[in-house]
């Protein structure tokens, strides 16, 4: 499909959905075990980023995410997923050259078999991290984006935006509020008899449960939610190890969400170019009651265990305005970036969201 085209079909497909949002969520069903969905999620950003060497701002005004989604069930107990994406259209690179071509990737494809809650099964191209923040969707980030080092490990690994093909295994129990996940992937293909790369998984949430295959950034006070979590990631001799601790609970009208997440990656002698780094994000905002206004803020920090990167922390702080929840938002970041040597970035981000699925 042209990038014309697929503009085109974007907008047709929002308006479509616009029209038949007043009327519930817009399924089609076959019978009483076939149906399926459409969604879109679009982003509009724009960014003004500082170089940390010459001071100058790179400025662009592009589309951040354009996706389309399809979603549904085939069969008793067998749903599935899919949503593509073309992300960064009409950002300037740091030669100076405008993305005009509209690069349609697969995002996310795989199926889902649930024998019952305590175990279910997904197979395909999956989002994979052993953080809460990296299994987060899109649509519902509490800041503009995700941590800034959340993904450090997808270009080692020779992953897809964060996702592998790969199976896992799924399932909540103590009343689905213990989930585990546990999985063989692709990871990194430099042979071709390379052992696969594993993935361990799990979370504890104290109030509610959360039973849907990516997180939500923030509930709006929508939940009562209290959750830990932890993870493993392995492939030959990288690892990485992580721990989380997620917080959302409703104040009044409004409500306060925070994250903090811990990761340690090492790529060793395996992911070169992955040193031994830990890396922490810590987010927070406050939904000041019937305003639908949510100040953030957001620290994210990178340390090497030997002088094979430039430590580095990021401050950031900024507002959201939720015309309509996640389905259509406004969010301004403001953030810092303090380098180790002295050097300091800054970056401000504006984003404009229409999601509906």
């Amino acid at each position: 499909m042209s990038e014309h085209r697929y503009i085109r079909f974007l907008i047709v497909l929002a308006a479509l959905l616009i029209a038949s949002a007043a009327f519930g969520q817009a399924v089609v069903k076959v019978n009483d075990n076939v149906n399926f969905k459409f969604g879109v999620l679009l982003q509009t950003q724009g960014d003004a980023t500082q170089d940390a060497a010459s001071h100058l701002y790179a400025q662009n005004v592009f589309i951040r995410r354009a996706r389309i989604l399809v979603g549904g069930q085939i069969a008793p107990n067998l749903t599935f997923f899919a949503e593509t994406d073309s992300p960064n259209l009409f950002k300037s690179t740091a030669a100076g050259v405008k993305n005009n071509a509209s690069t349609i990737i697969l995002q996310d494809a795989y199926v889902n078999y649930k024998f019952k809650d305590q175990f279910s099964v997904d197979a395909g191209l999956l989002l994979v991290s052993p953080s809460r923040n990296g299994l987060q969707s899109a649509a519902s980030l509490m800041p503009v984006d995700y941590g800034a080092h959340t993904f450090a490990n997808s270009a080692a690994l020779q992953n897809s935006a964060g996702r592998d093909t790969g199976i896992q295994a799924r399932g909540y129990l103590a009343n689905k509020k213990f989930e585990y996940r546990a999985g063989i992937f692709q990871g990194m293909r430099d042979a071709v008899n390379r052992e696969l790369r594993s993935t361990v998984r799990v979370q504890y949430n104290f109030f509610e449960p959360e039973t849907s295959f990516f997180y939500t950034g923030t509930y709006l006070g929508k939940k009562k939610i209290l959750a830990i979590g932890g993870g493993f990631d392995h492939q030959h001799k990288y690892d990485a190890h992580s721990a989380d601790i997620f917080f959302d609970w409703p104040v009044s009208s409004g409500a306060i969400t925070a994250q903090l997440d811990h990761i340690r990656y090492n790529g060793s002698t395996f992911l070169k170019n992955l040193p031994d780094q830990q890396d922490t994000l810590f987010e927070t905002g406050y939904l000041i009651g019937k305003t639908r206004v949510m100040p953030v803020v957001q620290v994210a920090e990178r340390n090497f265990a030997a002088s094979s990167g430039i430590d580095e922390k990021r401050y950031g702080a900024g507002v959201n305005y939720f015309l309509n929840g996640h389905n259509a938002n406004f969010k301004a970041l403001f953030i810092r970036s303090d380098l180790k040597g002295g050097k300091t970035a800054n970056q401000f981000t504006v984003q404009l969201q229409f999601f509906y699925f």
